[in-house]
């Protein structure tokens, strides 16, 4: 049954992006239809653009399978969880001077287009939180992702007094109810990543509580192996382990797993990493494994000399991520308006 936003999108998007958002949001149906599994890559500020009111629901109703996010959407989530009625919107952005900014700054109001995060009530809150997680992980020689600290945060509701939104529009809440697998490749580059170094250099702190890219893409590829031909890397070792030791000639075996798409919104570190798992697995490792089955970028960065976040699907044929007769879709605009039509389209809305 498809609800009043599908029959909108049907009947009025006929043309140009708005036909490519219904041929992707189709194709994203056929794929799950066909026992395929989706894995969803977010860049740009979606949290703090409350992507978590549709991108949640698509999570409880087993729409998407894993998630590459940045360190900023990793945490702008639970900022928002803490903070949300402390944000202030400023609908004039375009007009503000240098003068305005700086006296945004002096409230440690932090911008994000037009929408301010506040330090105090939200950075800050947090921190004093995920101080208390990871130096518990320190004093127990534990070592963990980022996303688990954020996944134990919730889950403990170490910050639960503070909720100010319902939790389900809280798309990392969903997303630990499910025990979804997470990828945050280059945390560092986030304002939880940036206070953990410096509790570090401080000595509060020391590195080895938490687990680092390379780690993640490790796990990756072994979440593929499983998720697509039921296999680990190598048959003998576990989707932690701290080295692999490949035997010489791994005999390949025929996919009887799930094929896995990717759904891409914005560029940048959070699609460019877990799509390059493939050629990975199939260049660097000798694996036989199915390439990604599905492909859709929403992306607003217009094809240039050497924009890979621009580039277009085709591109990546040359690479080794996606077949010739991959379905493959780009639609390029807002991610903040298209996404939730997307979602709302596989969800029948």
């Amino acid at each position: 049954m498809s609800g009043p936003i599908s029959q909108f999108i049907q009947h009025h998007y006929r043309h140009f992006n708005a036909a490519a958002l219904v041929d992707a949001a189709d194709g994203y149906q056929d794929h799950l239809s066909k026992g395929g599994k989706m894995f969803v890559t977010l860049a740009g500020a979606m949290s703090t653009a409350e992507l978590g009111l549709s991108l949640s629901e698509m999570i409880r109703k087993d729409k998407i399978h894993a998630i590459a996010c940045t360190g900023a959407n990793l945490e702008e989530d639970v900022f928002n969880l803490v903070a949300h009625d402390h944000y202030e919107r400023i609908r004039n952005y375009r007009d503000l001077t240098s003068a305005d900014e700086k006296a945004l700054l002096n409230r440690r109001m932090n911008r994000v287009t037009d929408t301010c995060i506040p330090e105090e009530e939200a950075m800050r809150r947090i921190e004093h939180a995920m101080l208390v997680l990871w130096q518990e992980a320190h004093a127990k020689k534990e070592k963990n992702f980022p996303h688990q600290y954020i996944y134990r945060l919730l889950r403990e509701e170490r910050v639960s007094e503070h909720y100010q939104i319902d939790l389900r529009n809280s798309w990392l809440v969903a997303a630990m109810e499910k025990n979804l697998p997470l990828f945050v490749p280059g945390w560092e580059d986030s304002t939880l990543g940036n206070i953990f170094v410096a509790h570090c250099l401080a000595g509060d702190l020391d590195y080895s509580v938490m687990r680092s890219g390379p780690e993640y893409m490790g796990v990756l590829a072994d979440w593929y192996l499983q998720t697509t031909m039921k296999q680990e890397i190598g048959q003998k070792v576990s989707p932690i382990s701290e080295s692999v030791n490949l035997p010489e000639n791994v005999e390949p075996c025929e996919p009887r797993g799930s094929s896995i798409g990717f759904f891409q919104i914005g560029g940048g570190i959070a699609g460019d990493f877990p799509i390059c798992v493939v050629p990975m697995l199939h260049q660097d490792l000798r694996l036989e494994c199915p390439c990604w089955a599905y492909f859709c970028q929403i992306s607003d960065s217009t094809t240039s000399y050497g924009s890979y976040s621009g580039a277009v699907p085709n591109e990546k044929i040359t690479w080794g991520k996606l077949e010739e007769e991959t379905p493959k879709f780009i639609i390029e605009s807002d991610a903040t308006i298209v996404a939730p039509l997307v979602f709302a389209h596989v969800l029948g809305w």
